[in-house]
């Protein structure tokens, strides 16, 4: 087995770090940073960009940009560029090449395993989606964990006293909390609750519909109908929410943002921290709910707790950091680094796999409850939500009506006593059942889930021995032949974007090489022209 990496997918940005000894360390990328945005972009000439270069041109190419595309993984939606339709997890994959590449270039040598972090609270669905966008980048996706879980395995891995720890994460797109107990060279999860929909996408757009209500009621120009203009709001909203973190105002200025009746019309306000925490308040609150249910499905109390981890970079927030406080009764611990610790956590598992981490076991959990439709609508649990992984549950089911020769099986995914309100993972039908008055057919239904929270799900009739099965990969997931063609698109870019950089390459050194005689000839020239040629 080669070098594994470990990636954190994250919806804003993305980050990726590897074993080194006994130490797990971020890579730098190729732009010197040490996280990625999550951003990829398609410039009219067809050239595919990717991270910090996305995110440059996103203003002035804001139709061909793809941004938070973390938030659609596991459904059926597209991103229509020119002639071309991609899947959030075609999207991914691009992120996740960059990623590969930065790491190659990093050690030296070909990567092709992983370990990819997803939020705790992803459904099998988002789960299959991102180990497909693993697939189509090259990458042999050894494990899938869950993002707190990867932040404790970076907290834990050398603590010797046992401990009981929240991990709250609020990144760019999802919200995660989970209960873990630290014991030794084990690390269990014990519950684990949040909210896909939740993070600091939704902060900035708090703030970039307050800038926009503000610059309507000043110029008379509603803005939200320009997207270049609203991109702009929204990147100077993200802006100051940052600088809101250390700061208790801010001045947002847009210059030139619309074109009015009067001429140009600008932006410029000063917006306080005290007005940014009025206008997320709801926001902030609606992570309360899932602390709540992972410690009450723990068993625990917030006194019960050694350490809160703050994880995410929307958890720098003050009001964030001052709301866990108030309701944990204790100040969250800031030792880590939210932004790479999801990474390192994932780099850690990784090396578990390879050996290379000895004695240390970690137990996760699934977020969600399992189970199948039955009569009435109704939701029959199988494997229970906080059970750990991996697991093999089964039931025994009979048939609704005389005489029935085939069983339709619904598995499901969540919460709700009504069937039809939890998640549809995938159908499937067991035929070939013994002819037999209703409820007297044994139907054995059972879910397998595996260490990545992919599920696998079985029905066998009892009598005759006829079986059925399916792994969940959900109805809006792609298909083999279409992640096989995506992996040849994928390999075809890569080549070419090799063949580029080759190509800038002898550019650089034929450059150098006439440098000496270039030099020579401009030694007479005027100091304007060496400007001149500087510039250029």
């Amino acid at each position: 087995m080669s070098r594994v990496i470990g990636i954190d997918l994250g919806t804003t940005n993305s980050c990726v770090a590897v074993m080194e000894g006994n130490e797990p360390t971020v890579i730098v990328s190729a732009d010197g940073a040490r996280t990625t945005p999550s951003v990829v972009a398609f410039t009219k000439d067809g050239e595919r960009l990717v991270g910090a270069a996305a995110k440059r041109q996103a203003v002035v190419n804001h139709q061909r940009t793809v941004q938070s595309i973390k938030r659609e993984m596991g459904s059926d939606y597209r991103v229509r560029i020119d002639n071309h339709s991609y899947t959030p997890q075609e999207i991914s994959a691009m992120i996740l090449q960059k990623l590969k590449k930065d790491a190659e270039d990093y050690l030296g040598e070909a990567v092709t395993e992983a370990v990819i972090t997803v939020p705790a609270y992803f459904t099998d669905s988002q789960r299959q989606a991102t180990k497909d966008a693993g697939r189509i980048a090259g990458l042999d996706v050894k494990r899938i964990i869950n993002e707190p879980t990867a932040a404790a395995l970076a907290y834990g891995i050398d603590k010797e006293q046992a401990q009981k720890i929240m991990v709250y994460d609020l990144g760019g797109g999802t919200f995660d909390v989970s209960v873990l107990d630290i014991n030794a060279d084990v690390i269990e999860v014990l519950a684990t609750a949040g909210n896909n929909r939740l993070g600091g996408d939704d902060f900035d757009t708090c703030v970039a519909d307050y800038l926009a209500a503000e610059f309507r009621r000043s110029s008379g120009i509603d803005v939200t109908r320009d997207a270049a203009a609203m991109q702009r709001v929204r990147e100077a909203a993200e802006k100051a929410k940052i600088e809101l973190s250390a700061s208790l105002n801010t001045t947002v200025n847009l210059p030139f943002l619309a074109m009015g009746k009067e001429g140009p019309a600008h932006l410029e306000l000063t917006l306080t921290r005290a007005k940014f925490d009025d206008l997320t308040r709801h926001l902030v609150q609606a992570t309360i709910g899932p602390m709540e249910q992972a410690l009450k499905d723990a068993g625990l109390t917030g006194s019960d707790l050694s350490k809160v981890l703050l994880v995410g970079g929307s958890s720098r927030i003050p009001a964030v950091q001052q709301m866990v406080k108030s309701f944990c009764g204790k100040e969250p611990f800031k030792g880590i680094n939210p932004d790479e610790c999801v990474a390192l956590g994932a780099a850690i598992q990784g090396g578990v796999m390879l050996g290379t981490v000895k004695s240390l076991l970690l137990l996760d959990v699934t977020p969600l409850s399992l189970g199948v439709e039955t009569v009435g609508n109704t939701f029959s649990r199988i494997v229970d939500r906080n059970t750990t992984i991996p697991v093999k549950r089964s039931q025994i089911f009979s048939t609704a009506a005389p005489f029935q020769t085939s069983v339709d099986i619904n598995v499901l995914q969540g919460e709700r006593e009504i069937a039809s309100a939890n998640k549809s993972l995938g159908r499937f039908r067991l035929s070939g059942i013994r002819r037999a008055m209703a409820g007297v057919p044994q139907i054995e239904v059972t879910f397998s889930i595996d260490a990545n929270g992919i599920v696998n799900v079985s029905a066998k009739d009892l009598g005759t021995g006829k079986a059925q099965e399916i792994t969940i990969s959900g109805s809006s997931n792609m298909s083999e032949a279409e992640i096989q063609r995506a992996m040849q698109d994928a390999q075809r870019f890569a080549e070419e974007d090799k063949r580029k950089h080759e190509e800038e390459e002898r550019r650089w050194k034929k450059h150098q090489k006439q440098q000496p005689g270039a030099s020579a000839d401009a030694a007479g020239s005027s100091g304007n022209d060496d400007g001149a040629e500087d510039a250029e």
